[in-house]
């Protein structure tokens, strides 16, 4: 794994990790779309998908106001979309566009997926919708997605992340929302995990994810590592920094993921405060290559090796 930093760390969120807040305006005008405002964001000429004429596939409705889309139903051969910071509480008229691949929604309204389009979506492989006002998942059923952020919403369980619905599922973005656990998820071939700035007490089910390389939890309430799983085969980061770890023997479950696991973040937590914390760390997972910002030094791994021999 290359040297990266900390925070916001191989994410597919635009900013980093932290979450934006937009200013409220006094006054918000609202608007439906025009073909004037379609004209406008149009580019990107390529081929149709039958190969038979060209078309713009890609559509800019970035900040214009809108609360309406239905205009945009008849632009069938739209592939990339952005109708980010709007005023939009339905997206049922991107059902026509049934050769979409990316769509960001980021900052609307949107309430629920209950109505919304993308069981009809076969072709969507990378959905945005964060800080809108989603608390679950009912009728969520994205065949081909590989890549969901549903940062800053309200979603309070992991209940409806199974393998049925996200067979192709490999990168969940789920930081500031109301989880405090993460039992229920079961998504054997996730890759990216990041459940940052929630009120996470426990780490449960995490058995299921045997493809998993990177978890992200900083910033919730975890006084321990207990959970993690030996089934992690493929573990290679884990940030859990500003956590509420304070002992040493919270690590323990660090030894069932040791084998892969080559960077760790651990720092602001009361444990970091301990003056043998580097070597207590690196007797439990001996093959860590980066320790919070620093890499491991072959003399402190020695140390490691040798109090474990003792």
């Amino acid at each position: 794994m290359s040297d990266v930093e900390e925070d916001g760390v191989l994410s597919d969120v635009d900013g980093g990790e932290e979450i934006e807040e937009l200013a409220e305006e006094d006054e918000v005008q609202a608007f439906p779309l025009t073909q004037e405002a379609i004209s406008q964001g149009l580019s990107l000429l390529c081929r149709t998908a039958n190969r038979t004429a060209h078309a713009f596939v890609k559509l800019d409705l970035n900040h214009k106001g809108l609360n309406d889309i239905t205009a945009i139903s008849s632009y069938i051969h739209v592939r990339f979309l952005d109708v980010s910071d709007n005023l939009l509480t339905d997206l049922s008229p991107l059902a026509c566009l049934t050769h979409l691949l990316w769509l960001k929604a980021d900052n609307n309204a949107v309430s629920c997926f209950k109505g919304q389009p993308f069981s009809q979506l076969k072709y969507l492989q990378w959905l945005s919708i964060a800080a809108n006002k989603l608390k679950g998942l009912d009728d969520f059923v994205p065949p081909a997605l590989e890549s969901l952020n549903l940062t800053g919403n309200g979603i309070q369980d992991m209940a409806g992340f199974q393998s049925d619905c996200f067979k192709n599922l490999a990168t969940l973005e789920l930081r500031g929302n109301l989880l405090n656990t993460t039992v229920g998820i079961n998504l054997p071939n996730l890759k990216r995990l990041y459940l940052a700035q929630n009120a996470i007490k426990r780490l449960e089910g995490l058995e299921k994810l045997e493809r998993l390389t990177i978890l992200h939890l900083r910033d919730n309430q975890l006084e321990s590592l207990d959970g993690l799983s030996q089934n992690m085969k493929c573990l290679q980061y884990l940030n859990v920094r500003g956590n509420l770890i304070a002992e040493e023997n919270a690590l323990q479950c660090l030894g069932l993921v040791s084998k892969t696991l080559q960077a760790l973040v651990l720092s602001e937590n009361q444990l970091v405060d301990s003056p043998d914390y580097r070597l207590a760390v690196l007797m439990v997972s001996p093959q860590l290559q980066r320790l919070d910002k620093d890499h491991v030094s072959p003399e402190e791994r020695d140390d490691a090796q040798q109090r474990i021999r003792m």
